[in-house]
């Protein structure tokens, strides 16, 4: 199951905008900063994620086409804004939800969708 594509697109343009005021400091909202991968364009996405012991888990509600999530895997890194600190994030990838990899909520948010993005801390970000 996922989201269906005309949300997304309503989402995109009207809650995005909304949800990124609040998102990059209240946990677990955060926001992933990434670069289109055909124009070089920054991008910025309002998210659901969770962190522990350098791990990161965010459920992909979206389905796993989404252009950020195709941006970021194919970056093999992105940026992600939580706590109002700015965490550098590598080596994405995507694994079902009940994997051990996939950090605490991440497990049961994740399990009626696509998957879970995965991610390793690298360190802050400047």
């Amino acid at each position: 199951m996922r989201v269906p594509r005309v949300v997304a697109r309503m989402n995109k343009y009207v809650t995005n905008p909304i949800q990124s005021l609040w998102a990059p400091r209240l946990a677990p909202w955060a926001v992933v900063e990434h670069v289109g991968r055909r124009s070089g364009t920054p991008y910025s996405a309002p998210v659901l994620a969770w962190v522990s012991g350098g791990r990161l888990s965010i459920p992909l509600v979206y389905g796993a086409d989404s252009d950020w999530v195709k941006n970021v895997l194919a970056a093999g890194e992105f940026t992600l804004v939580r706590g109002g600190r700015r965490l550098r994030i590598a080596g994405p990838r995507i694994l079902p939800s009940d994997s051990p990899d996939v950090v605490g909520p991440a497990k049961f948010v994740g399990r009626p969708f696509e998957g879970v993005l995965f991610g390793r801390v690298a360190g802050n970000a400047s």
